[in-house]
């Protein structure tokens, strides 16, 4: 299939973003090429915690100074680490993806992509508070990113590859892939369209069968079958999603008082990060590493109430503060299983208080768990549909819903936005979503340049004079030396040539005739970039260029702005 993707012809029909068979093939390598690089990172951190924890158990098995040490050890020796690696590479993340999608045309770095595996994997091996899912986002982004650029596939298709890695990784990471789906198109491309969905799906739907094949497709989380029993408790749901969008809130505020100390050393913001969780952990062990094991033993009520509430308030803490310092681990997981602990927790006291019209717990664990992703990345439909696959029971649909859009609500009403867009407000990282841009993004330069063009020498022989008026040309491209000087229009250079004498050799470097300056873009780049490089360099035209070809650059297409202006209305 990649042998088909590399040819020319095949590499053509990427231009247009509306092309549904490339990218539908495309969607299925991308999905293959997350399941295997996540897998791999899954390894690494198995092999890393199998260390100092044996198979089976988890952080609580650990006497109390190994606890403590072992996440303040392991954040030194990352903050040591990261000292070194330049800052540009110390990057990652769902945010790191966020902000190459709409600054650098979605190329993302692959030293970022090593950056992210070996430091993230430590990170969550020494136990710090995090998750693995937003990591996961980043290797399945980068890995695809960089498939695209070995493929020598136009720049557009980026946006296409980014979003196919990013279902594949939260498909393969939960066996969701429904939810991965809604999730690239809710959180990461935040755009709808049903060519965008066709190659996405398949990604989510190939990382699966990866998973299954690997033998990892089985749930992460043992989810009982549970259904509400009354819609007298539809109040009692509401509250626990108003709860759900404090608790959320109480972690951003939390998560920016600490981004305030970026301009701190990064060892010591990350040795600061590692004390915080290493205290919490002796007291509250069930606080460090990924937690899926004490979100399992919420769900199953194996936990006191008033002790889910110390485990979600200690979680809070950890989490906001290692992401705020900058660890490079996720925040989707750690939220689960903060909600998970405070559906957990007021389900039990509603059991207790009114038996007989509550139903068992686990719901409303699960129901807290979709609250509080909906509320921490702002993504309430994909957080739904992540309950739903989880649960396996669409029984559950219209509670989860309601406490998705009351937790949603409540953040709003304290003014915050989601974790990432704190966190890229924080950056001054603008991100653009309007139609417009999406457009521009999403489409390549050879959809709107003309190809109706003549490269001519500057000066003009009488023999070369009456080949040029056999034939009309939009543009004129005049060189010389092999340099390209301006462009001129095609109807003023045919009128040039019926105007003056036939024996003359023309200068057309000293011919009064409207010229356009020009610069050059490469052929797979996409019209946003022609439009940020027809402002940057200050020129009226471009010269869409093949830099894929290693003798000489052969000129492809002319484009600017009215050409671009013209495409876009005409999508209108």
């Amino acid at each position: 299939m990649l042998v088909i993707l590399k040819t020319p012809e095949f590499r053509h029909l990427f231009t247009d973003y509306r092309a549904l068979l490339p990218y539908s093939i495309l969607g299925i390598c991308a999905g293959v090429a997350a399941a295997g690089v996540i897998l791999a990172f899954d390894v690494l951190i198995a092999s890393l915690t199998g260390l100092w924890l044996e198979p089976g158990k988890g952080y609580e098995s650990l006497p109390q100074w190994q606890r403590f040490a072992l996440p303040v050890v392991g954040a030194m020796v990352l903050g040591l680490a990261f000292h070194y690696i330049p800052s540009v590479h110390r990057e990652v993340g769902i945010v790191h993806v966020l902000s190459r999608m709409h600054s650098h045309y979605g190329r993302l770095p692959i030293r970022n992509l090593v950056t992210q595996i070996l430091a993230g994997a430590f990170a969550l091996a020494t136990g710090q508070s995090g998750g693995r899912e937003g990591p996961g986002v980043h290797l399945g982004a980068a890995i695809n990113s960089d498939l695209g650029r070995r493929l020598d596939l136009p720049d557009n298709s980026q946006r296409i590859l980014i979003a196919c890695g990013t279902a594949g990784a939260i498909s393969f990471a939960f066996n969701t892939p429904l939810a991965g789906v809604i999730f690239a198109m809710e959180v990461i491309v935040a755009e709808y369209t049903v060519v965008g969905f066709t190659p996405v799906i398949l990604a989510a739907v190939s990382a699966s069968v990866i998973g299954v094949i690997a033998g990892v497709g089985e749930p992460v989380f043992s989810i009982p079958a549970v259904a509400p029993t009354s819609l007298w408790e539809l109040p009692f749901v509401m509250l626990l999603g108003a709860l759900s969008g404090i608790a959320v809130v109480s972690f951003l505020l939390l998560l920016k008082l600490c981004l305030k100390l970026g301009h701190w050393p990064i060892a010591l913001r990350f040795t600061i990060a590692g004390l915080v969780v290493g205290s919490l952990g002796i007291a509250i062990p069930q606080v460090l590493g990924m937690g899926y094991d004490t979100l399992n033993g919420a769900v199953a009520g194996q936990f006191a109430p008033v002790f889910l509430l110390l485990i979600m308030a200690a979680k809070i803490i950890a989490t906001a503060t290692a992401v705020g310092m900058g660890m490079p681990i996720g925040l989707i997981g750690p939220n689960l299983l903060i909600g998970a602990c405070l559906g957990a927790g007021l389900g039990a006291f509603g059991a207790a208080l009114v038996p007989e019209l509550s139903s068992d717990p686990a719901l409303y664990a699960l129901i807290g768990m979709g609250a509080c992703m909906a509320a921490v990345l702002n993504a309430p439909l994909a957080a739904l549909l992540a309950v739903v696959e989880l649960s396996q029971n669409v029984s559950i649909v219209f509670p989860a819903l309601l406490a998705v859009v009351t937790a949603t609500i409540t953040r709003s009403v304290f003014r915050q936005q989601s974790a990432h867009q704190t966190i890229l407000r924080h950056l001054k990282r603008e991100i653009s979503s309007d139609p417009a841009s999406q457009m521009m993004q999403g489409t390549a330069v050879q959809s709107a340049m003309t190809r109706d063009f003549a490269e001519v020498p500057e000066h003009i022989s009488a023999e070369q004079r009456e080949d040029y008026r056999d034939q009309l040309y939009s543009w004129i491209v005049v060189e010389r030396d092999g340099q390209t000087l301006f462009v001129l229009d095609g109807d003023d250079f045919a009128r040039l040539l019926e105007s003056t004498a036939a024996e003359e050799t023309m200068n057309l470097a000293e011919i009064e005739l409207r010229r356009w300056s020009v610069g050059t873009i490469r052929s797979g780049a996409t019209l946003q970039e022609a439009l940020d490089t027809l402002n940057s360099k200050a020129v009226e035209s471009l010269l869409v260029k093949d830099f894929s070809i290693r003798e000489g650059r052969a000129v492809r297409g002319i484009l600017n702005r009215d050409m671009i202006d013209r495409f876009y209305l005409n999508k209108l």
